[in-house]
């Protein structure tokens, strides 16, 4: 009786489960999601969590504190997999560790949840916002609600203006130069929806944040068995952004060997999945992005001097903020009109003290970094206008007597708790890895874990600094 209301809570809720041993062997199941998990890798049973789930490759330390009982639960979010007769479908995944009766150690269960119509619905929503908002600009005659850093009355910036004006409608090749938090990733936004087609899908990768080995099979997609853990065949990002436009973030940290698969394709629009003999041709629009001197980088032999030419094709390097003047002042203001309404905070600009000191700082980290300045500036704002004690800056990195970098921190007249100061040494740490949490957390010297328990206390997303 009891099995028979559980089957029939699943199927009502549309979950599916699997439960591995303390080998990470299958030992239950449930098969309703057969196009998830290979139902004939399946009934052998002897399978491990590895084989059914490849995405879990590289996140092993996550799964053994797990079975330790040291973390309560792990969530891999919008895994997608194409049935066999061509439909794209997504699950959530929630691993939790079980420990069954009779048992010596914990188990591993794994929870599946098919969100494939839910996430078309956030698709949908998007798109609507999307449109919303495109007619509100147009009304106001004004494109720039779609980047914070093309507000501003510089020439620098009315120049960037002008370059999105030009060359948006057409389909050519596009890179965007320039230091990291300038608005790379929102100017190639709106390129795209300045383009002849901005309904077509915009899909971003950000090449630094994914591993070498990863990067090919993520980019071309792959067919089933064409390594150890392809049970399935998965389309590529090229293959996503059919009919719109592929954005390559941080392309100058691309590996070679990929670079030349790469250049391949621009030259002929055609490609194969990693492990098919069958060529296919997209119709995209690539828009690439890069922090790095990739002049420099031809020299020292670490980028393709052909593919270079390929993508640069037209160009354009995006301003530091501190070259913009008086703009500092305006996307400051803009950012406490937008976040007052956040925070709650009856905040309506800087006293000239604050405005002083925004403009006598160097910006190292842009326009992300003002934001989060200006965000924490609002929160310790006891009148109505930030004034300049309420300001905390980091200053440029100085060097130790060992020849270590270290930095300096203006404490604010109404002082700074320790939380405060945790909270911005994590994001000036994945402000200089770019959203990298390995990287990050080595600079801070904690472990992978620690480092993500205390993103998850302060609720930052590394995604946001990438």
């Amino acid at each position: 009786m009891e099995s028979s209301y559980f089957e029939l809570a699943l199927k009502e809720r549309r979950i599916g489960f699997m439960v591995f041993d303390a080998n990470l062997v299958l030992t239950h199941r449930h098969l309703k999601y057969t196009n998830y998990f290979p139902q004939e890798r399946v009934l052998k049973y002897q399978t491990s969590v590895w084989d059914l789930i490849p995405e879990l490759v590289g996140q092993e330390e996550i799964i053994q504190l797990l079975l330790q009982g040291k973390r309560k639960r792990h969530v891999l979010e919008r895994l997608n997999r194409v049935t066999p007769s061509g439909k794209l479908e997504y699950y959530d995944l929630v691993f939790m560790p079980v420990k069954p009766r009779g048992a010596s150690a914990n188990h591993l269960l794994c929870l599946v949840n098919d969100v494939t119509a839910a996430t078309a619905m956030e698709q949908t929503v998007r798109q609507k916002d999307y449109e919303l908002r495109l007619v509100q600009a147009q009304l106001l005659n004004r494109n720039d609600f779609l980047s914070d850093s093309l507000l501003g009355n510089s020439e620098r910036v009315q120049e960037v203006r002008e370059f999105i004006g030009k060359v948006a409608v057409y389909n050519t090749t596009v890179l965007l130069q320039g230091e990291s938090g300038t608005g790379k990733s929102l100017v190639a936004k709106l390129l795209h929806n300045s383009s002849s087609n901005p309904r077509g899908p915009f899909v971003e990768i950000n090449c630094a944040a994914i591993p070498a080995t990863l990067l090919e099979s993520e980019l071309f997609g792959y067919e089933k068995g064409a390594f150890t853990n392809a049970l399935m065949s998965k389309r590529g990002l090229l293959e996503e952004a059919d009919g719109g436009t592929l954005f390559l973030d941080e392309i100058g940290d691309m590996p070679q060997s990929l670079q030349a698969k790469l250049l391949t394709f621009l030259e002929t629009r055609r490609f194969r999945r990693l492990g098919s003999t069958r060529e296919q041709s997209v119709d995209i629009r690539l828009i690439a992005a890069t922090n790095k001197d990739l002049q420099a980088a031809i020299r020292q032999g670490e980028f393709r001097q052909d593919l270079f030419f390929r993508i640069n094709v037209v160009s354009i390097t995006l301003p530091p903020l501190r070259e913009l003047g008086d703009d500092v002042l305006v996307l400051a203001n803009h950012f406490i009109s937008v976040l007052r309404f956040d925070l709650k905070k009856k905040i309506t600009g800087l006293t000239p003290a604050a405005q002083s000191k925004l403009k006598a700082y160097s910006w190292p980290g842009n326009v992300r970094e003002l934001r989060n300045v200006i965000e924490r500036a609002m929160l310790f704002a006891a009148g109505e206008r930030i004034d300049a004690g309420d300001i905390v800056l980091y200053e440029e990195p100085e060097m130790g007597a060992g020849g270590e970098e270290r930095f300096s921190l203006d404490i604010p007249d109404g002082g700074l708790s320790l939380e405060d100061v945790e909270r911005d040494l994590l994001r000036r740490s994945l402000q200089k890895t770019h959203g990298n949490q390995s990287r990050a957390a080595q600079l801070l010297g904690l472990s992978l874990d620690t480092f993500r328990y205390r993103l998850k206390k302060f609720g930052l997303s590394p995604q946001s600094f990438r």
